[in-house]
């Protein structure tokens, strides 16, 4: 069997480069974002009220369950954190 070789994660597991790009940058967001509420050290129902959503879609970002947000949805709650989204655009390999 031949040995592959991919730039992260989501090259490997997705089915498309589309797809996997979409799950690369949702993953990027939901980790920063998690990480930007845990340093507020508040309660997960203070920071759920000062992102807009409930405490259990919280939990959800909280505990990386990926698939219960949408890249909109994440870059959303993104600029709810204070948190500022770049997009970089380049030629496919």
């Amino acid at each position: 069997m031949e040995r592959q070789s991919f730039e992260n994660v989501w090259d490997a597991l997705e089915d498309t480069p589309a797809e996997a790009a979409n799950i690369s940058m949702r993953s990027a967001l939901l980790i920063a974002i998690e990480q930007k509420v845990r340093s507020w050290d508040m309660t997960q129902a203070e920071a759920a009220h000062r992102l807009g959503i409930t405490q259990p879609r919280l939990n959800d970002l909280l505990k990386g369950r990926i698939t219960n947000f949408s890249l909109d949805a994440l870059i959303n709650l993104s600029a709810q954190a204070g948190l500022s989204v770049r997009l970089d655009i380049a030629d496919a390999a």
